[in-house]
């Protein structure tokens, strides 16, 4: 038998058993023989806030226990990260972390990888389709119920909530899990006719001007009685809030988010976006490193939880998460050293 496949079976063995995780390791990798490990992580984009912060926080845990870091963003093209994958193969990694723009599309990516025997860290967007290695994320499904939770816990006495949804990109598997998590909590209302969904729309990239798109044209059909607007995401929010700016409409609508971005936290401040969801980003960013280096090392790892790609079940870690209005927002974000009092308060 393959030694690689054998290794690969004993690691599903011992995963469904003891939630112990093999990794595949190189042996002889041209990054090895220079003295050190190396990490590749590609990224699907660095425009956005929050993953500049991802990149930093992964690169100096992972400079810490002792590995260097080759960093790739692929702008969110598809053909550009596969092409950013190949280069960083080529360039002798130990390990690869990507985080997919489109996580059918990097199933290829992992394929890449594994030919080269190179083990492969999901990152926060699951890779479907494929026969990833290891998993780590927060859990989705609870992010979109803790959003929808929300809005639902703030149904009127008499009458329905008439509400626009405003979901992430297609392409991301997480947008699919928030969506999937809303429903959870929105169904039974909206079935009932509790809630009322006036429009709703998925915000290409995640890109704000996608969701100031869909609020916009969500006014246009339905008139500015809008209740609520469940923004999947702090971008996406930011984008519904200018559109509700526009209008006069800013602080009379509840507005949701996801990420405690800067500007996210100081809109829920201002009281133009209402809540949003905290990932402890530096958790996860840390724990991505030094489970990277562990594969990389081909050191065991302990993963308790799975995830359906559509071909395996990965071991996953999922990591916890939190609710944030602007009655407990210094005692998590701030507290947690997150976002500083100054910058949210401006104070």
């Amino acid at each position: 038998m393959n030694p690689r496949i054998a290794l690969v079976l004993l690691s599903c063995v011992l995963s469904i058993a003891t939630g112990l995780v093999l990794s595949r390791g190189k042996g002889g990798s041209t990054a090895k023989k220079s003295g050190g490990l190396v990490i590749g992580l590609s990224m699907d984009t660095l425009k956005e806030e929050r993953w500049i912060g991802d990149r930093d926080l992964f690169v100096a845990k992972a400079r810490e226990l002792g590995a260097e870091v080759l960093v790739e963003s692929a702008n969110s093209d598809d053909t550009r990260q596969l092409r950013d994958v190949e280069s960083l193969i080529t360039r002798g990694v130990d390990a690869l972390v990507i985080i997919p723009h489109n996580g059918a599309a990097m199933a290829r990516a992992v394929e890449m990888a594994h030919a080269e025997g190179i083990p492969v860290l999901s990152y926060d967007r699951l890779i479907t389709g494929a026969d990833t290695d290891l998993y780590i994320t927060f859990d989705n499904v609870k992010v979109g119920e803790l959003q929808a939770q929300f809005i639902a816990d703030r149904l009127p006495p008499q009458g329905k909530l008439r509400l626009i949804r405003i979901y992430g990109a297609k392409t991301d598997n997480n947008a699919v899990l928030f969506k999937q998590g809303q429903d959870n909590i929105l169904n039974p209302l909206i079935q009932s006719g509790r809630i009322e969904v006036v429009f709703e729309d998925w915000a290409e990239d995640w890109k704000p001007e996608n969701a100031k798109k869909i609020t916009n044209a969500a006014i246009t059909k339905a008139g500015q009685g809008i209740d609520a607007i469940l923004a999947s995401n702090d971008g996406t929010a930011g984008g519904a809030i200018q559109a509700l700016i526009e209008e006069g409409l800013a602080g009379k609508v509840i507005v949701t988010g996801q990420d405690a971005d800067l500007a996210g936290c100081q809109r829920i401040v201002a009281g133009t976006q209402t809540m949003t969801v905290y990932k402890p980003l530096s958790v996860l960013a840390k724990q991505a490193a030094d489970l990277a280096v562990k594969l990389a090392s081909g050191r065991p790892i302990f993963a308790k939880e799975e995830s359906d790609n559509g071909k395996v079940k990965v071991p996953s870690v999922f990591l916890p998460i939190y609710s944030v209005t602007e009655e407990n927002l210094r005692e998590t974000v701030v507290k947690d050293g997150f976002r500083s009092e100054k910058d949210v308060y401006g104070e």
